[in-house]
């Protein structure tokens, strides 16, 4: 095993760390954060209120700074949502600025926030930034605030690292990992099954067109994060064997996931990554979904298809193929690929690399 090392994990200050995961982020912070402890590394977590107290948990001091009256009629005014994550994040980084050489080796920034980039060089210790996203103006603006900036930096998936190539020329390509042992070979079914945030960027009222255009029932699972476009896209959708089953902890949906025949992944953005992919995997469910982001990255002929974006007739179409794959195979995929222990073993040697 690697030497021990003290590490700074900073998460999102928008949803807690804990389950059931508001989304992928929040699961992968979750699964990392313990991997590395079993590891023998000592992790301290920054992370919403209400995360997972198991963990070694320093909640981010989510509290909304007292404003007066004129300020808040101010026409420069943000909203109040996004004050509260910048004075969480600038309480963390100058906490930080003044002790941490002390109490930690390394910081590994997971949060999507611009301070902890901008504030780095204030940092007595290394920083590294994992890239989850498409490029956004205030984190660009945010390395671009030094000449050099001082963040070493890993992206998702390699269309992610494409991405984001004009501002960070050289991300290191970590993948998101999933733990295997976890979310175990299932037996399959006669159901398809979509997992994720029901949000318009994930696009579940697709699968739903996909499904009853392909003949099969399917199961919708996950957090209602825009109630408006549940009611106005998927509500519709529901019913005639399309069910939504609600918002599970891993353990029921790792069973639901791997009780499936194949999983349906349709975003309506370019995915920087997408972790359900690599979960159905692990379930030994072969995917059908478009061919978006990193889908391409993941999926191989043996263990999935990939349709055009948004054509719901050509996935329809595909399912049947994805149903007949090997289960065996997707299985495999996901050992050798994207598990848990591909991902903690490139950011150990990541960690040790920058404290040497």
């Amino acid at each position: 095993m690697s030497a021990a090392l003290r590490i700074a994990l900073i998460a999102s200050a928008r949803f807690p760390v804990r389950e059931p995961f508001a989304g992928g982020l929040e699961g992968h912070i979750w699964t990392l954060a313990r991997t590395l402890t079993a590891r023998g590394h000592r992790v301290g977590l920054f992370a919403a209120p209400g995360s997972d107290p198991t963990l070694d948990l320093h909640e981010l001091p989510v509290h909304r700074p007292v404003l007066s009256t004129a300020a808040r009629a101010d026409v420069s005014m943000p909203d109040p949502a996004w004050m509260d994550e910048h004075h969480a994040y600038l309480r963390l980084m100058l906490d930080l600025s003044e002790n941490s050489g002390q109490r930690f080796d390394v910081v590994h920034n997971n949060s999507l926030h611009y301070l902890p980039i901008a504030m780095a060089a204030a940092l007595p210790l290394p920083v590294v930034t994992t890239l989850h996203t498409p490029p956004t103006p205030w984190l660009e603006s945010a390395i671009q605030s030094r000449q050099h900036c001082p963040v070493t930096f890993t992206a998702v998936s390699a269309h992610t690292a494409r991405a984001w190539r004009p501002t960070v020329p050289a991300a290191r390509v970590v993948r998101n990992g999933v733990d295997t042992r976890a979310w175990s070979q299932g037996p399959g079914g006669p159901y398809l099954v979509w997992s994720g945030r029901l949000v318009p960027e994930k696009g579940p009222h697709l699968a739903a067109e996909a499904a009853r255009k392909a003949g099969f029932p399917l199961r919708l699972v996950g957090p209602i994060g825009d109630l408006r476009y549940f009611t106005d896209y998927v509500e519709p959708q529901l019913g005639d064997g399309v069910d939504y089953v609600g918002h599970l902890d891993r353990r029921r949906l790792a069973s639901l996931v791997g009780g499936a025949c194949a999983a349906l992944v349709t975003p309506c953005w370019d995915e920087p990554y997408g972790l359900v992919v690599a979960e159905a995997l692990a379930c030994g469910t072969p995917v059908s979904g478009f061919d978006r982001g990193a889908l391409p990255e993941i999926l191989t002929p043996e263990c999935g298809r990939l349709g055009p974006a948004g054509d719901t007739a050509a996935l329809a179409e595909l399912i049947p193929e994805t149903v007949r794959l090997e289960r065996g195979a997707a299985r495999k995929r996901a050992e050798g690929f994207c598990s848990l222990q591909v991902m903690a073993d490139q950011y150990g040697a990541l960690y040790e690399e920058l404290v040497t």
